[in-house]
């Protein structure tokens, strides 16, 4: 399993104060020298964590120092002020991997998958123009569910994220059937030939549950590790991540 470190919070508190405190770039190092497998950002229309600037400097580091990038975001963003577009950042900056969420502008967090509606043809359309614009396009779609394994399987996609926010509230309240829906996610994307990543809501609590699944491919984990880093301080979070992922 591989770690991906999602910096938006670190983003979200640089632009609390207008200036460069703290410095994105720094972490973005700092999690790649203690050994994480890629980086993570989502940016939204309206910059408030993770700007453009922000998608573009990373991903060049992330190519620099040799780990992959992984951009996040809804497919169906349109350019809007300092905002450059979805599809245009993609374009810019050829990451590694693109996840597509379908969130909208006023979500406080993406807090839902992909499912069959009107836009099916465009999604479509959209990942195939994708696909010719990245030179390793790895594309997933952020998904709930045994239909959203399908969705994304009839949409062109090449991995799913599984939404881990059930499955996290399942757990702290002790109670892990959760796992049983995941684990027969995981079966189906198997059987589909697709790649599977998980995120939302995970912690150093629940994370070795994903990890003795033993078939999923990468996590990513942005909120937690802001939190536990209060605690702990940021390279230790960091290292206790590692050690459940790589145990």
């Amino acid at each position: 399993m591989k770690l991906s470190v999602n910096l938006n919070k670190i983003a979200l508190l640089r632009n609390a104060r207008g200036e460069n405190y703290p410095d994105l770039k720094y972490f973005a190092n700092k999690a790649i020298d203690l050994g994480v497998d890629g980086l993570t950002l989502h940016p939204r229309p309206d910059h408030r964590h993770a700007t453009s600037d922000d998608v573009i400097e990373l991903a060049k580091i992330s190519k620099n120092r040799g780990v992959e990038f992984n951009i996040e975001g809804n497919p169906f963003s349109q350019p809007s002020g300092e905002f450059l577009g979805f599809c245009e950042l993609v374009e810019l900056i050829d990451p590694d991997q693109i996840t597509l969420v379908p969130d909208t502008v006023d979500q406080i967090t993406s807090d839902h998958g992909w499912f069959s509606g009107s836009h099916d043809d465009k999604l479509k359309n959209i990942i195939e123009i994708l696909k010719t614009k990245c030179t390793s396009p790895n594309i997933s779609l952020f998904i709930d569910n045994l239909n959203g394994v399908e969705y994304a399987n009839e949409m062109g996609a090449g991995l799913i994220e599984i939404h881990t926010g059930n499955f996290s509230k399942a757990i702290e309240k002790n109670d892990e059937s959760a796992l049983l829906e995941i684990k027969s996610i995981v079966d189906l994307a198997q059987r589909k030939n697709l790649k599977i990543n998980a995120g939302h809501d995970l912690n150093l609590n629940n994370l070795h549950y994903l990890v003795q699944m033993d078939n999923i491919n990468e996590v990513s984990i942005g909120h937690a590790i802001i939190i536990d880093s209060l605690h702990y301080g940021f390279e230790e979070t960091i290292i206790k991540y590692l050690k459940i992922i790589r145990k």
